[in-house]
């Protein structure tokens, strides 16, 4: 098993903007499911909250969701999280998240974010399986890792050879050293835990995993998210009915293309600035300071989710 890097004293998790509008967007859709008649409201947020917790802050602020778990693997900081879990309705657990998954309440539905900091590896693999195989019908899974190259150096044969010792019972065979440049690390990603989605899911009967997530977005490291709902034909349509199709980071099918998040550095006078003509049309740039269709473009896309930073002097 490997052992999860301390990303916590790396990186404060408050202040990673793409992440935040990954989140905020995930709110979003969880808020449309609701709508849709899902009892999001109901379900066990499971997630890995560090001493942060800024995932439960939202998720309990936002959608009311009460039955909250973080698991944390690292026992030398087990004080340290108990200590900063945000509401009384955030219990803890030390120890390896795949313990966890299969004791999930199977009266329950469930959300469950398998959020690692590392690059992929055959545990978390393990875990994907394991949770499409327990999590009831109607339950939510999200699993995020690091896509950055497995080595520092400049090699696809080597990263090739990693994917190969780390993965192989879910990589495929064929797949040629071009496959593994750097470019194609995301779709790499995207096939393996897809296969470890199918790997849990197949033998249950009259359920399938039904996609609904496929992020790409970087602060510092280029990181995936990719999720959807263990589900019947119940399920599929009530997501048909929620109004999911219509949003531009929805996604149904693994093989298309993924939202990216980009977060474009602007003033807080620009960023005022291109709100007032949000959404705008594809063409539409501002002539009252230089930026590039592009990033008017990524910003349209995410002006909604985008988090504001300012300092406060208490």
């Amino acid at each position: 098993m490997s052992t999860p890097s301390e990303s916590y004293l790396k990186v404060h998790y408050e202040l990673r903007p793409a992440k935040q509008v990954e989140r905020r967007m995930l709110v979003d859709a969880l808020q449309m499911l609701a709508i849709a008649g899902f009892p999001i409201r109901d379900y066990q947020y499971t997630g890995m909250g560090s001493i942060y917790f800024i995932d439960f802050m939202l998720l309990h602020r936002l959608l009311g969701i009460k039955n909250m778990l973080s698991v944390e693997f690292d026992r030398k900081i087990a004080k340290r999280v108990e200590f900063n879990k945000p509401f009384d309705c955030v219990r803890t657990e030390i120890g390896p998240i795949g313990e966890t998954i299969p004791s999930l309440s199977k009266d329950l539905k469930h959300l469950l974010w398998l959020d690692y900091d590392e690059i992929l590896t055959s545990s978390h693999l393990q875990d994907v399986s394991l949770a499409t195989t327990y999590l009831s019908v109607g339950s939510i899974l999200l699993v995020t890792v690091d896509i950055e190259p497995p080595t520092a150096n400049d090699n696809p044969d080597e990263w090739r050879q990693y994917f190969a010792a780390e993965v192989r019972e879910y990589l495929d065979p064929s797949l040629e050293i071009k496959a593994f440049a750097k470019s194609e690390l995301p779709q790499r990603n995207v096939e393996l835990i897809a296969k470890a989605i199918k790997a849990g899911i197949t033998g249950r009967t009259g359920v399938e995993f039904l996609p609904l997530f496929n992020f790409l977005y970087q602060d510092g490291h280029q990181m995936l998210t990719m999720g959807g709902m263990v589900g019947s034909a119940v399920e599929k349509r009530k997501i048909k009915g929620s109004g999911l199709a219509d949003v531009s980071y929805f996604r149904d099918n693994f093989d298309n293309k993924p939202c990216i998040i980009k977060v474009p550095r602007l003033t807080r006078k620009e960023r005022q600035h291109l709100d007032s003509f949000m959404p705008c049309k594809d063409s539409w740039k501002p002539e009252e300071f230089e930026i590039s269709s592009e990033n008017v473009t990524a910003y349209r896309d995410i002006y909604r989710f985008c988090p504001t930073y300012a300092e406060l002097f208490l």
